[in-house]
C-alpha cells in the first residue's frame, strides 16, 4: 500500500526546494537521480489498465546515478474508496530486475506479451528520507513534483504524512489528487499545447507557473 501526497511548481523553485528541505537535519539526502520510465497497456479491452473499472499503471523504470544503476518493474491501482481524497492510497507492486537485462525485459513485455507502451517520460529525482518518511523533488520537463510518502512499517500511513505536511508548512488544500500525467494535460490544454505520449526535456512542453514560497 503506497500513501502519500504531491504539490506541483515552477522549475525554476527547484534549487529553492533542495535548500529547503536540506534545512530538516532528520533527513538524509540521497542524491539527484535520472529516470527515464516506459508504461504499458494491456492488448485486450477488457484487461485495459486505463480504463475506470481497473485504473491501474504498468511501467518499466529505469535509474540512473554516475555508475548506479537499476530496473524496477511496477503495477499501481488506485483505490476506489480513496478517489476523493487529497492523500493518496494506491495498490504498489514493485519487482527489481538486473540492469543488465533491462534491453531483455522490455523484449519480452513488447514481442511476446504484446503490451503496447501508451506514455514514456524522463524526469531527474532528488530523494530526501529517513524511517518514517520519504520526499522527492522531481524535475519533470513541465514543472517540479514534491512528493511526500510514508515508509513508516509501524506507524499510521496517513498520519505520518500528514505530520510532515505540517512540518515543512505545506498546505493540504494546495495538493493536487491526480497523477504526473493528469497534471501535464491538464496543463497542455490551459496552455493550448499539444498533448503527447512522449514527454522529454527537449520538447515543447507546458509550464507549471506557481512558485516556491517557503
Amino acid at each position: 500500500m503506497e500513501t502519500e501526497v504531491r504539490f506541483y511548481y515552477s522549475s525554476d523553485s527547484k534549487d529553492k526546494i533542495i535548500e529547503y528541505l536540506k534545512k530538516y537535519k532528520e533527513l538524509v539526502y540521497k542524491g539527484r537521480f535520472y529516470e527515464k520510465t516506459d508504461q504499458y497497456n494491456h492488448p485486450m479491452k477488457k484487461y485495459d489498465f486505463y480504463s475506470l473499472e481497473i485504473d491501474g499503471r504498468f511501467r518499466i523504470r529505469r535509474t540512473v546515478k554516475d555508475d548506479y544503476a537499476k530496473c524496477m518493474v511496477t503495477w499501481k491501482r488506485r483505490l476506489k474508496d480513496n478517489k476523493d481524497s487529497l492523500i493518496h492510497k494506491e495498490e504498489e507492486v514493485e519487482v527489481t530486475i538486473k540492469n543488465e537485462e533491462y534491453d531483455n525485459l522490455l523484449f519480452l513485455i513488447e514481442n511476446v506479451l504484446h503490451l503496447s507502451i501508451v506514455e514514456s517520460y524522463e524526469r531527474y529525482r532528488s530523494i530526501f528520507t529517513n524511517e518514517d518518511i520519504e520526499i522527492v523533488v522531481d524535475e519533470y520537463p513541465f514543472g517540479i513534483a514534491i512528493e511526500i510518502e510514508n515508509k513508516s512499517k509501524t506507524k499510521n500511513a496517513e498520519k505520518v504524512v500528514k505530520e510532515w505536511i505540517s512540518k515543512l508548512n505545506f498546505d493540504l488544500n494546495k495538493a493536487y489528487r491526480l497523477s504526473w500525467d493528469d497534471k501535464y494535460s491538464e496543463l497542455c490544454i490551459a496552455q493550448n499545447i499539444p498533448v503527447s505520449n512522449i514527454v522529454r526535456f527537449n520538447t515543447n512542453m507546458p509550464k507549471v507557473l506557481d512558485r516556491f514560497d517557503k
